[in-house]
């Protein structure tokens, strides 16, 4: 840190206080004013609380510690924990919000259940405070140094987006053969849902597949990594998982989960599955597993599973998905379909691999930019 810096308490250099919080049911769509809420702007009111543009800390729930900036004239609600300079010629306010961006509020955050800083913890919290010249100097560099990785993590997601896109233009285009027999996903397997059990039960441990292993995951070949969950007893046969079973997810808060799948291979672990989920078993020789998964990804099945089109449907049932219909072309036909598909889908993972790659890069060279700035090496 260089001679001319010194050292400040938060709560010495900053007026730290949580506004007024309004009403949800005050927030209109066609406000004058942005309503700042935890995550940024929730809403919009016909008044305002603040005139300048403001440094704001979330100071509670899941998200506690993000740093955001407020429009000038809005509103700014209790969730969203206002740090102004109370001298801004000793601190600039920009400056203030990239300190904020480099902290680690880990030791500060209380509360398991529901997160949150209080004023009393931030006040104590150093900071470094430059001169206000050497401030402005620094937030000039930083703020175009920050704008060239938002440029490349823009193009990043842009281009992940597009794999993703290039991936579901392919399954349209390799299941749009309308001359193809179709058949009831019902008649070609059975279905199983999955377990309910209690947080207090114990006595037998178990492998078990939950909504959370699904991701964008295509299929589980290992269960080993799976979560253990204990039971009053050993599950019977139905509930235990084979090779080559497709599990869905049946149930969730989030509408946009319902209807995922992926294949599982358990092999010789024991794994049993939750009660979110509905288990399929073919039992149809000229229905391909794989080319079954593929086409169950498709966007235009997701759509009618997570009721985008179509009924409704927040919740799958064994109904739904038995009168499901599946196009069935010659199994040779399937099995080229997969191939061309697997290879494809190889080819995008790869991409997929290297854009996440940069997008988080982007991220770390953030932080290691805040990190020289506040040693005083920029």
């Amino acid at each position: 840190m260089k001679k001319d810096w010194e050292i400040k308490k938060l709560g010495d250099v900053c007026d730290i206080y949580q506004p007024q919080t309004i009403s949800a049911k005050k927030l209109t769509d066609n406000g004058t004013y942005p309503v700042y809420g935890a995550n940024g702007i929730i809403g919009k009111y016909n008044k305002y609380n603040h005139e300048e543009f403001e440094v704001l800390l979330t100071c509670r729930g899941s998200t506690c510690g993000t740093v955001n900036i407020s429009m000038p004239f809005s509103w700014i609600n209790g969730n969203a924990m206002v740090i102004h300079p109370s001298k801004e010629d000793l601190l600039d306010k920009k400056f203030l919000s990239h300190i904020l961006k480099s902290l680690d509020y880990k030791n500060i955050i209380t509360g398991a259940a529901q997160p949150q800083i209080t004023r009393q913890s931030l006040a104590p919290v150093e900071i470094p405070v430059p001169p206000l010249e050497e401030q402005k100097r620094i937030v000039k560099i930083l703020d175009e140094k920050f704008a060239q990785l938002e440029t490349i993590k823009t193009n990043a997601q842009i281009n992940l987006q597009n794999t993703k896109d290039l991936f579901q233009s392919q399954l349209a285009k390799a299941f749009n053969n309308t001359s193809w027999e179709k058949k009831r996903l019902g008649d070609c397997g059975t279905f199983k849902n999955g377990m309910n059990f209690a947080a207090t039960d114990s006595g037998y441990t178990i492998r078990s597949l939950g909504v959370g292993d699904f991701k964008d995951r295509y299929s589980i070949d290992d269960t080993e990594t799976l979560s253990e969950i204990s039971l009053k007893a050993a599950p019977s046969e139905d509930y235990l998982l084979h090779d080559g079973d497709i599990v869905f997810v049946r149930s969730n808060g989030n509408k946009e989960l319902v209807g995922r799948c992926l294949l599982v291979y358990p092999k010789d672990i024991p794994t049993t599955y939750s009660g979110f989920c509905i288990r399929f078993r073919k039992d149809f020789d000229l229905l391909d597993a794989d080319f079954l998964l593929h086409f169950m990804k498709a966007e235009s099945s997701r759509k009618i599973l997570n009721g985008k089109e179509g009924a409704n449907i927040s919740n799958l049932n064994q109904k739904i998905l038995g009168d499901f219909e599946v196009p069935l072309p010659p199994l040779p036909e399937q099995k080229r379909i997969v191939k061309e598909l697997d290879t494809l889908s190889e080819k995008v993972r790869q991409l997929q691999e290297i854009y996440t790659k940069q997008i988080a890069n982007c991220e770390e060279l953030k932080q290691s930019l805040l990190q020289k700035a506040f040693e005083g090496e920029l």
